[in-house]
């Protein structure tokens, strides 16, 4: 239905909606018809200025008439557009509405069917690639990708052993278990995995999808120029969400005081918020899409979740903010809930911005940036920055720096020894970096200071340090940050 031309005046061109001065230049107006129409509908308005000032049509049912031609010869497969004239202060507009296309993929005629189909992003027009173009087609035809069977595989190139684990509480994922959850389909008489199983539990996901992982920053500041940590996360999907939480946790400076904030487990950044939003690119990432994986980006001020793949068709960023959910992944989705780790379908992302507004923190905003979506999770205090040899107090209150420092608060160890303690297996380069930035600070020191790359050379306590441990002793040293 279309709105009040009053309406419509008011609204800032976007996704759903594009003014045009007039029809001097066809091509893009029929470019943004086929785009809104493989999109999530639209409505052209010709006669309105880009500063929404109504210039009007000279004489508007020829104008309708050459309009009609022009749908009729550019746009493959037919469509019929509605089409009305609009009269305001004695000028006369046109106004195209086009809708979500059941005929979708259409494309500009001139261009082809590999080259000429668009969708829409923003307010802008998107030329559609060969994996979006095969999206477009799956939607209509009510085919999703992660459902669809990889019959050149067989069960045993799914890592059964880690879904078991995952499982064992809630389901014996034998056979007819695996089939309801569709991690297997039966094709030609065998049993083969769906695309979902290899992307959830695959043994050698990355080699079928190699962009299914999950790329962590820490940048220093608002912008990407200066990273200070980054981690890129493999692990199965279902597991990966801690792992991001993890290094999330890691990244969250807290209070001067950090026994005090640490026993009551209260931290800087909305732990509830960002797990739902994680999850959310998980579970609504376009895996079929190549380019770039998940992308985790902590700022000073902000947190950025951005995943590949746009909307699904017919969805709108104001849908997602109203609870509306269309699910792009079922087979990953439904083993996201039977692993409680989902709760209620198409809740998300109310849920953040209902607990963002809580919190008293700006709103979360969601955008379409090229082919794939973010998600802007603000703070409401600037993270404190930790580039090395600068703010060594803000350094000293990383999870792993306090947790180094207690260690070595009985006695001194060598760097293997602190690795054993803290549970790896063997010295990790973050642990590199946090032994070399605690002794660079003051905070630690070698005891072999001499002969730096001695066999003997271990790690003590500076008196500096020893004030800094004693200051947030107030637990027992078995209370210690947790490990990571």
């Amino acid at each position: 239905m279309i709105l009040p031309i009053e309406q419509i005046l008011t609204q800032n061109e976007g996704k759903t909606l594009e003014f045009k001065r007039d029809l001097s230049s066809p091509k893009p107006l029929v470019k943004t018809l086929v785009a809104f129409t493989n999109t999530a509908g639209g409505q052209l308005v010709i006669g309105v200025d880009d500063r929404r000032r109504v210039i009007g049509v000279n004489d508007p049912l020829y104008e309708e008439e050459r309009l009609s031609s022009l749908i009729a010869d550019l746009i493959a497969p037919r469509l019929v557009p509605n089409i009305e004239i609009i009269t305001i202060n004695g000028k006369s507009v046109l106004i195209v509405e086009v809708f979500l296309s059941g005929s979708r993929p259409h494309f500009f005629r001139p261009d082809g069917p590999e080259n000429g189909v668009y969708v829409r992003l923003g307010s802008t027009n998107r030329q559609a690639d060969r994996e979006l173009i095969a999206e477009l087609r799956r939607s209509v035809e009510g085919i999703t990708f992660d459902e669809m069977a990889m019959n050149d595989l067989s069960v045993n190139d799914l890592d059964v052993k880690s879904a078991l684990e995952l499982f064992k509480d809630r389901r014996s994922l034998n056979e007819k278990d695996l089939l309801t959850l569709k991690l297997l389909k039966k094709e030609q008489g065998k049993y083969v995995p769906t695309k979902g199983a290899v992307l959830l539990f695959g043994k050698q996901r990355l080699f079928h999808f190699s962009d299914a992982w999950i790329q962590c920053g820490r940048f220093v500041g608002g912008n990407k120029s200066n990273i200070f940590d980054h981690s890129d996360i493999h692990d199965h999907l279902p597991i990966a969400v801690d792992s991001i939480m993890l290094f999330l946790k890691k990244h969250a400076m807290r209070g001067a005081d950090f026994s005090e904030i640490r026993r009551k487990d209260v931290w800087s950044i909305p732990i509830g918020i960002l797990r739902e939003a994680v999850i959310n690119a998980l579970v609504h990432t376009d895996y079929s899409q190549r380019g770039a994986p998940i992308r985790i980006s902590f700022f000073d001020d902000r947190i950025e979740i951005e995943n590949p793949g746009i909307l699904l068709p017919g969805m709108t960023i104001e849908d997602m903010k109203q609870g509306v959910s269309r699910i792009r992944n079922p087979v990953i989705a439904r083993v996201f809930r039977e692993l409680n780790l989902i709760e209620q379908w198409g809740s998300g992302v109310r849920r953040i911005f209902s607990e963002a507004e809580t919190l008293g923190l700006p709103e979360p905003q969601i955008m379409e940036i090229g082919m794939r979506l973010r998600l802007i999770i603000y703070l409401k205090e600037a993270q404190v920055a930790i580039p090395e040899g600068a703010q060594v107090e803000a350094q000293v209150e990383a999870q792993v720096d306090i947790e180094i420092l207690n260690i070595c608060a009985e006695t001194p160890l060598s760097s293997s020894e602190i690795a054993s303690a803290m549970g790896h297996k063997q010295l990790s380069g973050n642990l590199r970096k946090s032994l070399k930035r605690l002794r660079t600070s003051g905070f630690l020191e070698y005891t072999v200071p001499e002969k730096p790359t001695s066999q003997l050379q271990k790690y003590r306590l500076t008196a500096k340090g020893k004030q800094l441990v004693k200051k947030q002793s107030g637990q027992p040293k078995n209370n210690a940050a947790p490990r990571r």
